[in-house]
């Protein structure tokens, strides 16, 4: 006799649900773990009730409480309900009309963070050149890499005959090219000899497979334990991969290198917020003092509408928008 009860397949849990459709639709692991965080949030406001039984009602609800109880910004709070629309429509398909009609908060306007040429140099001297991060804190400057891309450079991505550097799969899933500064062509040719002595050690211990993206480790089997997939900043110790549980030698860590540059910041007695990215934003306002065509720097920074890319012209203009003040002529 069967046992029907027995035999009935356990319905999945709705994490499972959730990590097996961001997998399918290639979301990073850092967005899948952000939008579960969000998603835990919202049951949790609404008393554990499972998300089929609520609407738009504890949606705003629960937006609204973001912002008047803990007071998040609106780039926080679109960050919380596109995990919540991405539950509702991705995985429980669930295609409400309220789900267009819910209220997004406006991102204010604001001017980025930029360095002086002189701040840049006080900032690169804190950080120094003696480590394979601070070579990459140098190189965030001199190609306008944010720190992810930079991070995930790998080996056959550095093109030292054309001085140029390929950044893959960069925000928006996008491939485009950037330069390669001369003065960085050999720490960073010394940085890939010492990675290449890492990768042979790994390889006696059968260490060497790395991380790739999308269905390429599929397409290309041979393509993780080959050399020029390999990282080019990579930790000094193995660990685990949390979706695979394989262990492999990953990249530095971004907590590192955030923290190597507000250090050197404090040491360089700099009073504006630094963070890596501000050399990003530094590395596209000196490209436009120094003449450059907006549309290369849109180009270098990998922009979809020069639009994005003009807000740093704004920068470049003297304060009042380049017109003297009426009290200098007193």
């Amino acid at each position: 006799m069967v046992d029907t009860e027995s035999s009935t397949p356990r319905p999945f849990r709705l994490v499972d649900q959730f990590r097996s459709r961001m997998r399918a639709k290639h979301y990073s692991l850092r967005t899948e773990d952000t939008y579960w965080a969000w998603i835990k949030r919202f049951i949790l406001f609404n008393d554990k009730r499972h998300p089929v039984e609520m609407g738009a009602p504890e949606v705003e609800a629960f937006l609204s409480s973001l912002a008047v109880d803990r007071n998040v910004s609106a780039a926080t709070q679109n960050l919380a309900l596109a995990a919540i629309l991405f539950l509702y429509r991705e995985v429980l398909n669930v295609d409400l009309p309220w789900l267009e009609g819910v209220t997004r908060a406006k991102k204010p306007s604001r001017l980025p963070t930029v360095l002086t040429r002189a701040e840049t140099d006080a900032l690169m001297k804190a950080v120094g050149s003696a480590t394979p991060a601070a070579l990459l804190v140098r190189l965030l400057y001199g190609t306008g890499m944010r720190l992810t891309e930079g991070l995930r450079l790998r080996v056959k991505d550095v093109d030292f005959e054309r001085r140029q550097i390929i950044v893959r799969q960069g925000k928006g899933g996008k491939d485009r090219s950037t330069m390669l500064p001369d003065s960085l062509t050999g720490p960073l040719r010394a940085q890939i000899e010492q990675r290449r002595a890492i990768f042979d050690q790994d390889q006696i211990g059968g260490r060497v497979s790395v991380w790739l993206p999308d269905a390429l480790a599929v397409k290309y089997p041979n393509a993780p334990v080959e050399w020029g997939w390999q990282y080019v900043f990579v930790a000094s110790v193995l660990s685990v991969d949390p979706r695979s549980g394989q262990i492999r030698r990953h990249h530095l860590d971004e907590s590192g290198i955030q923290k190597l540059v507000r250090r050197a910041a404090q040491q360089a007695g700099l009073v504006k917020p630094v963070s890596p990215h501000t050399l990003r934003h530094s590395f596209a306002t000196h490209l436009l003092e120094s003449g450059s065509d907006i549309r290369t720097v849109q180009e270098l920074l990998g922009h979809s509408d020069v639009a994005t890319t003009m807000i740093y012209t704004h920068v470049v203009n003297r304060g009042g928008r380049g017109a003297r003040s009426p009290l200098d002529s007193l």
